[in-house]
């Protein structure tokens, strides 16, 4: 089935050739002193009248055949049958036309011989239909390829978006069984603090939980994910840590990927927070540059290695995949070593807003 815009285009060059046939016939019939000028519209009038309902019929019974668009002769032999209802039904339906329309105005309508005339309009017939039908041929190829690259990309993003939704669903898990290990970790010593973990673990997943199985989420709520890990922790490492915000507010409704600075931040507290007994300061911003969204998570104390192994963690590892899948080469993210001491992840995301 041709797109509607195709059968359009594809109409009005019909209309277009058949009025410039009837021009140039009046133009002839004029040329060699003919007076009645409604004599050639009528003859090309009824030929365009008859050919538009032939080809209607013909393409009505043969586009059953256009799954053979790929082996063109199987198809160009099942369009014979069109050929075959021009040959038998043009001149008696043209003709009987304009014999008709000629004895209504009390004239006759003159031509050669029935064996000749079949003979000569079959021809030009042969020629006009074999014209047609290789311009539908290619219509309908064009048509069909693009059918195809649609469907291929379709696919492509049907692929991508349920490798996306794996993704994300990988770090929801990963993410409880390190808050779960936290509340572990001061259960059997404090079991008010374990409390008070495990409440805010229960506002966390409730946050998680409105992201649904969305990809992209607005700014916000992605904070809201951040800020409620951040006092989750906080409370595990109440007086080795200190977190800084710097977030523009009006950028809040921009889409970022769910999940996306929550793996930064366990990351400082597992690499840098766990291993040190210090103080350790974490700055965390939202700022736009250009027509960029930057994200910030840095620490005063990390350090990276040559061949960091953070960067081969899932969660890390995770988020560059979905950043790719989303962004491709639009969306970056990078790990600087900070001097004396420290560790900046900055993620580079496109914001139209």
């Amino acid at each position: 089935m041709l797109p509607s815009r195709t059968v359009a285009a594809l109409t009005f060059a019909w209309l277009l050739f058949w009025a410039m046939m009837i021009a140039t016939a009046v133009q002839d019939f004029a040329r060699h002193g003919g007076g009645d000028l409604w004599k050639p519209i009528l003859w090309e009038s009824t030929s365009a009248i008859t050919s538009t309902f032939l080809l209607l019929a013909a393409r009505r019974h043969t586009q059953r055949y256009d799954h053979l668009l790929g082996t063109p002769l199987r198809w160009f032999a099942r369009q014979a049958i069109g050929l075959l209802l021009f040959w038998i039904a043009f001149v008696p339906l043209a003709f009987g036309m304009r014999h008709a329309i000629y004895a209504l105005v009390g004239q006759t309508y003159q031509h050669e011989p029935w064996p000749e005339t079949f003979f000569y309009e079959d021809v030009k017939i042969t020629i006009f239909f074999g014209l047609f039908t290789a311009i539908l041929f290619g219509v309908l190829s064009y048509q069909a390829m693009l059918n195809e690259r649609v469907a291929a990309e379709r696919a492509q993003a049907s692929l991508q978006q349920a490798r996306l939704l794996q993704l994300t669903q990988q770090m929801q898990p990963h993410f409880l069984f390190n808050a779960l290990n936290t509340i572990s970790s001061v259960m059997h010593s404090d079991v008010e603090r374990a409390d008070t973990l495990l409440i805010q673990l229960s506002d966390m997943l409730r946050a998680t939980l409105d992201t649904g199985e969305q990809h992209q989420v607005p700014l916000e709520l992605e904070l809201r994910l951040l800020r409620g890990y951040a006092a989750l922790m906080g409370e595990r490492f109440a007086d080795r840590v200190q977190i800084e915000w710097q977030i523009d507010e009006s950028l809040m409704a921009c889409p970022v990927p769910v999940m996306s600075m929550q793996p930064l931040l366990e990351n400082i507290f597992k690499h840098t927070v766990e291993r040190r007994r210090g103080l350790t300061r974490i700055a965390i911003s939202v700022a736009r540059e250009g027509d960029q969204l930057v994200l910030r998570l840095a620490d005063d104390s990390g350090t990276l290695a040559s061949e960091p192994r953070e960067t081969s963690g899932i969660g890390l590892r995770n988020l560059r995949q979905r950043l790719g899948g989303l962004h491709a080469a639009d969306a970056a993210l990078t790990l600087t070593q900070l001097a004396p001491a420290g560790v900046q992840a900055e993620i580079r995301l496109p914001c139209a807003f």
